[in-house]
């Protein structure tokens, strides 16, 4: 392959790379869902129930596991095209309760309930795109907001009517950490699929719950202390706006083949022997095939119509042996060379038979 092809291959290839590369410029869109994996979270009454807590045989603190769940997210923004990317996210998150330990769980007639915990936000993210020139595009962001913790029921059942019972709701500051692969699909310019980390946390906010003591029947309003720290693992689409496809490669056309340069070299009637003006002809065409590439040499020979087809066929061949002899002692090598002799056909200007035509005694020298 020569060089100019295959630097022509190398750009091709590249293309499509660079295309991908592309920091995003403008306004986009993105969503994704995956799982959410929220820590145990600690359960610390105020200080003002523990008392009740202890009248109904419940302890004084606990803390939440929970099963694994699920995580929403949806985010407008901008790319300044080169590489950060400011955006605005709303999120959604739940968890079911898995179990509760402490709070005297174990007593006999304290069991744990069903329930969940909702989280749903804003948050305002600044993120930054690495090009390094490969089909992904790897980014880190971090972010600030706001999210509200939502307890669903999440309840420690004493008896048939007694214990605790966490129900309500609380917004706190927020703040998260991502890092995320881009993965450009080339077939719909602007469009990529996203998979992601993230954590996400909440500072300690205060849930409202109540205490029924089993015995006596008397219920305490009170609050807990929570946070809430996630892990989500996600899978979504980005789409850029006003994303231009990459531009059709342009396949320069194959040179065209040098054309071949054609010397003729003219003969008297009946003769094989050449003139002088001849050898100069001769002589300038090796003189050229050094200058020129050339990959071989033909040289073809030539006769009028008069005279026998037989004879006639036999004369050009030695014209043509004449003329690559004389190449020959020029230093052009013979193996180079390919020597053929048409007789009458191939006229260079067509006669009647028995016509004799000058300029069709001749042999052709071709350079190619």
């Amino acid at each position: 392959m020569s060089l100019k092809k295959a630097l022509l291959a190398a750009t091709m290839l590249s293309l499509p790379l660079a295309a991908q590369a592309q920091p995003i410029t403008g306004v986009y869109i993105g969503g994704g869902a995956g799982v959410n994996f929220l820590d145990d979270i600690g359960i610390t009454p105020g200080s003002g129930a523990r008392s009740a807590l202890a009248a109904a045989n419940l302890g004084q603190t606990g803390s939440a596991s929970f099963a694994t769940g699920f995580a929403l997210v949806g985010s407008v923004g901008y790319g300044f095209g080169n590489g950060v990317r400011a955006e605005a996210e709303l999120n959604f998150r739940q968890n079911d309760l898995d179990s509760i330990s402490g709070f005297r769980t174990g007593v006999s007639g304290n069991t744990n309930s069903t329930g969940s915990v909702q989280q749903y936000g804003v948050m305002l993210n600044a993120l930054y795109d690495f090009q390094l020139g490969l089909p992904i595009v790897p980014y880190l962001g971090v972010g600030a907001g706001y999210v509200v913790q939502k307890w669903n029921s999440v309840t420690i059942r004493q008896g048939t009517s007694g214990g605790l019972n966490i129900d309500g709701d609380d917004g706190q500051f927020a703040y998260q950490a991502i890092v995320g692969a881009a993965f450009p699909i080339e077939a719909v310019p602007g469009l990529a699929i996203t998979a992601e980390y993230r954590f996400l946390g909440t500072v300690s906010g205060t849930i409202d719950s109540t205490i029924r003591n089993q015995t006596t029947g008397a219920s305490t309003r009170t609050t807990i202390d929570t946070e809430g720290l996630n892990n989500s693992l996600m899978i979504g689409l980005r789409y850029a706006f006003g994303v231009e496809p990459p531009p059709v490669p342009v396949v320069a056309p194959a040179a065209a083949p040098a054309p071949a340069r054609t010397y003729l070299v003219f003969f008297d009637w009946n003769r094989a022997d050449l003139t002088d003006r001849a050898r100069q002809i001769i002589a300038e065409a090796a003189q050229n095939s050094r200058r020129v590439q050339v990959t071989r040499i033909e040289v073809n020979g030539f006769t009028d119509t008069s005279g026998s087809a037989t004879y006639n066929q036999g004369l050009s061949v030695r014209r043509a042996e004449a003329v690559a002899a004389e190449l020959t002692r020029l230093g052009i090598p013979r193996t180079s060379m390919t020597i053929q002799g048409f007789g009458q056909t191939r006229l260079l200007v067509p006669t009647a038979d028995n016509v004799r035509e000058p300029q069709n005694r001749r042999v052709e020298i071709i350079l190619r």
